[in-house]
């Protein structure tokens, strides 16, 4: 979808518009929200960063999909100038100057840091937003020194992008989500996240997100997806934890999946992207750091060597596809 086709759509008569779920766990949603309600989400957002009027917003990411959606609405709200790029790994590269606000996922912010252009124009942007996956801690480190404000999201499509932000610099750095006005968290029985927005959901949302909620009841950081939990004999092993800890030592991209097991039901597979110039990396040199770096339980039963890692329209990594390539890899095994 281009730009003006989703100007078209939001103009029309009709108070629907059409979005779809990034498909990370599987399949993409249809889903039909309320233009209303993505006008008091943009307004929510507005209103926690101050951003105002005549602030330029960059676009920089495909709206196919709400995170692009969603900020074409804010500029609207908030009648900011928005400037349109088209959506890659480096959306700063052709820019002259920063944008006042603008909403990344971790690998442009990631890509944008190697090139020297790219990395200036990033760290003077006013409010950065980022959201769409996993802040590791080496990016959260190379963050920290930003002269102005630097958020991670959480929100979903469901929620019409964000409902928390938590700050990844300054003296207010946290790991901890501030929910917006109006917004309550609670956990449900299973340590997964609920959230009641009324402004932006009409009905309240119960996330496969396992979370905890702060001692003041306010503020909540997130564990992981429930859905990627490894059942391994018993022991459950949490995939982010897992990448987390690996991260220091892989320099290639990576996952962890899981597949099916006849001994334990199921067991922990690292998924490692290899290209043709890296032939002389073998499975020992990963069979070694995992030996090395993770306890015994929760050491990888298999490694496999991929082309590339499966990821979604969004690029989150598409969890529900990795599986299936483990179990379709390891079939016979």
């Amino acid at each position: 979808m281009v730009l003006e086709e989703f100007l078209a759509e939001w103009r029309n008569s009709s108070s629907k518009i059409l979005v779809h779920t990034s498909g990370s766990t599987g399949t993409p949603k249809p889903l039909w929200v309320e233009k209303n309600r993505m006008k008091a989400s943009a307004q929510l957002t507005c209103n926690f960063l101050g951003l105002k009027a005549d602030d330029t917003a960059l676009l920089c990411m495909p709206l196919d999909y709400i995170a692009g959606k969603m900020m074409v609405v804010r500029a609207l709200v908030q009648q900011m100038r928005l400037i349109s790029v088209e959506p890659s790994s480096r959306p700063l590269r052709d820019l002259q100057s920063s944008p006042d606000f603008a909403a990344m996922v971790p690998m442009q912010v990631y890509e944008s840091l190697k090139y020297p252009h790219d990395a200036s124009l990033l760290k003077n942007i006013k409010h950065l937003i980022i959201g769409g996956g996993a802040i590791d801690k080496e990016l959260a480190a190379k963050l920290k020194t930003f002269p102005y404000a630097v958020w991670s999201t959480y929100g979903m499509t469901e929620t019409l992008s964000h409902i928390a932000l938590r700050r990844l610099n300054g003296d207010d750095a946290s790991d901890w989500y501030m929910p917006f006005e109006n917004v309550s968290i609670r956990i449900a029985a299973d340590g997964c996240l609920c959230i009641h927005a009324p402004l932006v959901c009409a009905e309240d949302i119960k996330t496969n997100d396992r979370a905890e909620i702060s001692s003041d009841g306010c503020r909540f950081r997130i564990i992981g997806r429930k859905d990627n939990v490894i059942d391994s004999g018993g022991i459950k092993i949490q995939i982010e934890k897992l990448e987390q800890r690996l991260k220091t030592y892989i320099d290639h991209s990576f996952l962890i999946t899981k597949c099916n097991d006849a001994k334990f039901g199921e067991a922990v597979v690292l998924m490692v992207a290899i290209n043709n110039k890296d032939s002389k990396v073998t499975v020992s040199t990963f069979k070694d750091i995992c030996q090395k770096h993770l306890s015994k339980y929760c050491r990888p039963k298999h490694i496999l060597f991929i082309q590339e890692i499966p990821l979604t329209g969004t690029g989150k990594i598409a969890r529900s596809k990795a599986e299936d390539i483990a179990n379709e890899m390891l079939k016979g095994e």
